[in-house]
């Protein structure tokens, strides 16, 4: 039972590092000679790199919102997760930890199905980057984690 345990510890450690990373990493959209991520749009050029704010409009404030929101449901669900260890009585399931975790993988899903739909268009070569890659690989590690907590029972 400890390893399960561990696994599970693990295994949400992960996810919560790929959201973390997803979320603040400048590679969202890769092409050409621009960056673009939820927070910053990246131009390379010869003098330099310059950097602007992300646009005012209102799908890529939603996306910011949905990936922290991820990022903390991940992450109060770790805290629960801990603290249900300790305290929850024997047979008892992670309820409480698996709800947040699973909003936390519904959010993350809202957040790259909109930057999907509404990505912006910059250049014509550009393509999705890592850090977007790595918001739809959390998804479902999140959601099976979720689901294995629900499953899980605590066991002496």
């Amino acid at each position: 039972m400890l390893l399960i345990l561990l696994a599970v510890l693990i295994l949400h450690l992960i996810i919560l590092v790929l959201l973390f990373v997803s979320t603040i990493a400048n590679a969202w959209t890769v092409g050409g000679t621009k960056n673009t991520d939820l927070w910053y749009s990246c131009l390379t050029t010869k003098g330099g790199y310059h950097c602007s704010s992300a646009s005012n409009e209102d799908w890529i404030q939603a996306v910011q919102a949905l990936m922290v929101l991820s990022v903390l449901f991940c992450l109060f669900s770790l805290v629960f997760f801990m603290c249900q260890l300790f305290t929850l009585v024997k047979g008892g399931r992670f309820f409480f930890t698996a709800v947040f975790q699973i909003l936390a993988s519904l959010f993350v899903m809202c957040g790259a199905i909109i930057y999907t739909v509404m990505r912006p268009d910059g250049e014509e070569d550009a393509a999705f980057g890592f850090a977007y890659i790595l918001a739809w690989v959390s998804f479902p590690l999140c959601l099976v984690s979720g689901l294995i907590y629900i499953v899980l029972r605590k066991r002496e």
